[in-house]
């Protein structure tokens, strides 16, 4: 009897114990945050947007099975939801996650005053949203042709037009409530690290089923934060979810004295510490970086153009340390293009004579006056589509579609585009040419559109530049309407299947923008995701990057190289290469 109390008291300790916790770490109202995003969100439900914007939001507030540790560079994925990382079974073919219990969603009216905690079966459920034909996820690639007995149901969903979600599917096992059994029909060494993205993020269906086609605005998660006010296109407010079980900041770091500095300030810290974070949607340049100057926001990316004022060969200038702003910089772990719609009837299509005019476009582009006149420097030329510290890069690659515009010239000449009395060309059949490149209203976009105008001029061809919001523009792309739209893309998994999804065929009207199809990509795309990283595979990376440029399927540009500004009173900051919902590894001092 002594034993079996003993046994009770240890296990109730351990419960008050684990309840206590969030308590402990309860977030401070007083401690806010106010950001900035140089364009609007795409909305917060993870499967029907790709936007850094709105990742950047999601990531706060939804819970992937993994995540990133904060401080360890190269990116090292570690538990998140989970006891600890997945058992690997069956070569590689089975997937076992053991989830954590006592995990609560956010409080919300879909609930109806009731706690709701996480269950293997939230993860199974966001997996199988992802695959439904009716919602048309951008995301639905990512698991498609790979969880056993889930085609099935897609494929009986379209029949039906109705998707089963009570359907048991061999692949989606969860045999007890706590345990999520995931079975492939191949290996795929990489699919783990979207289970880190939100798309991976456990939804509750209840939430779904509550709001309908407005989850979009009212996302609910187990993470950090959690929605408190949304104006679209205007400001976003978070608040510290009071269900969130909380964590000790305990990261080891790389050695150096950055970390060394974040590791000072933060060890033993009862994260999250910072109550609300304020996020204002400031498109124009200069209004971001007065409301940085001015201490209304806490951390910034330094735009381009203030470069020349604030640094000094990569350095901050005695005077802005002298006020105690720091400086983080590095390269993005991502690529600014822009892509050919290969359903338009003026730069689309397959034939000899289109990919000449594509390519010449692209050869005509002069990158290195975007990165003096529009980065200020703070940009180098994109060497390859895949770029460095990202699985697939290669060091030694160099893209064949360099600024050239004397053999643009001669492509255009060659191919019938001929030159008329004003100088500009028309369409092999003699129908005006004149190109569309889309942008948004910020000064950035004006200022690359006059870079395109200039080169453009010396290869004679006509353009015009209409302007849209960002999320206007976005939306349109997905929809594969627009001509050319120039944007970046930043990774989501830390391997360079993530840059080729963009032109995967499957992915037309959700992700691949401009429509691209290539059988020739496909196999090669379908080849690398089972192949584990290593020379063979980077052979076959490399193929798919070549039959890139043979298409001329975008103007590949920059890799760019960012410079945050960090106020004195945020402590713990540290840009991670993948992971966005950061604002939960800080701290802000209560002095400001």
């Amino acid at each position: 009897m002594k034993s079996f109390l003993t046994a009770v008291l240890i296990s109730l300790i351990a419960l008050v114990g684990s309840l206590s916790l969030p308590a402990m770490a309860a977030a401070d109202p007083n401690k806010v945050l106010h950001l900035s995003f140089e364009a609007a969100d795409d909305g917060f439900d993870a499967m029907r947007t790709n936007s850094a914007y709105s990742n950047w939001v999601s990531d706060a507030i939804f819970e992937g099975l993994v995540t990133y540790d904060y401080l360890a560079r190269p990116a090292r994925l570690v538990p998140n939801t989970i006891v600890a990382m997945p058992d690997i079974s069956d070569d590689g073919k089975t997937m076992t996650f053991r989830l954590k219990q006592g995990i609560y969603f956010a409080p919300d009216a879909a609930f109806k005053g009731q706690r709701r905690e996480l269950l293997a079966s939230d993860y199974a459920y966001t997996f199988k949203r992802l695959v439904d034909p009716n919602n048309r996820s951008t995301q639905a690639s990512i698991v498609e042709g790979k969880i056993i007995g889930l085609d099935e149901l897609i494929a009986a969903a379209k029949k039906s037009g109705k998707f089963d979600y009570d359907k048991p599917v061999a692949g989606l096992e969860t045999p007890d409530r706590y345990t999520l059994i995931i079975r492939l029909k191949a290996p795929d060494l990489g699919l783990i690290y979207y289970f880190a993205k939100p798309m991976g993020g456990a939804v509750a269906r209840e939430v779904v089923e509550h709001y309908g086609e407005a989850v979009n605005q009212h996302p609910v998660g187990t993470g950090a934060y959690m929605l408190k006010q949304y104006v679209p296109r205007s400001k976003i407010i978070l608040e510290a979810n009071p269900e969130y079980r909380g964590f000790v900041w305990d990261f080891k770091g790389t050695g150096s004295d950055w970390d060394k500095q974040i590791i000072k300030d933060m060890q033993g810290k009862h994260m999250p510490q910072v109550g609300r974070v304020e996020i204002a949607i400031i498109e124009e340049e200069q209004s971001r970086w007065l409301a940085f100057d001015s201490g209304q926001l806490d951390f910034e990316m330094l735009v381009p153009a203030a470069s020349v004022k604030l640094l000094d060969q990569g350095k901050l200038k005695p005077e802005y340390e002298a006020k105690g702003l720091r400086l983080y910089r590095t390269v993005d772990p991502g690529i600014t293009r822009t892509f050919f719609n290969f359903q338009d009837p003026t730069v689309g299509g397959y034939s000899k004579e289109k990919i000449a005019l594509r390519r010449a476009i692209a050869l005509s582009f002069n990158h290195q006056e975007e990165i003096d006149q529009v980065w200020f420097g703070q940009a180098i030329k994109a060497k390859s589509m895949v770029p460095p510290d990202v699985a697939g890069h290669d060091s030694s690659y160099r893209n064949s579609n360099v600024y050239d515009p004397k053999l643009a010239n001669k492509l255009l000449d060659k191919f019938g585009y001929k030159r008329g009395a004003d100088g500009f060309r028309s369409m092999p059949d003699g129908s005006p040419l004149k190109l569309r490149i889309h942008s948004a209203p910020r000064t950035k976009d004006y200022a690359r559109m006059e870079v395109w105008k200039r080169s453009l001029d010396k290869i004679g061809i006509r353009a015009e530049f209409p302007v849209a919001g960002f999320a206007d523009n976005l939306k349109s792309a997905y929809q594969c309407k627009l001509m050319m739209f120039g944007m970046g893309y930043i990774a989501d998994i830390p391997d360079g299947m993530d840059f080729m999804e963009l032109y995967y065929g499957n992915n037309a009207y959700r992700g691949n923008h401009g429509c691209y199809k290539s059988a020739a990509f496909d196999a090669a795309y379908e080849k690398a995701r089972l192949m584990p990283n290593g020379p063979e595979r980077q052979k076959v990376f490399n193929t798919m990057e070549r039959l890139l440029e043979a298409d001329t399927v975008h103007s590949l540009e920059l890799w760019r190289v960012r410079n945050w500004l960090i106020q004195p009173w945020v402590k713990g900051y540290k840009t991670h290469p993948i992971m966005r919902g950061d604002w939960r590894f800080l701290d802000v001092e209560k002095s400001k």
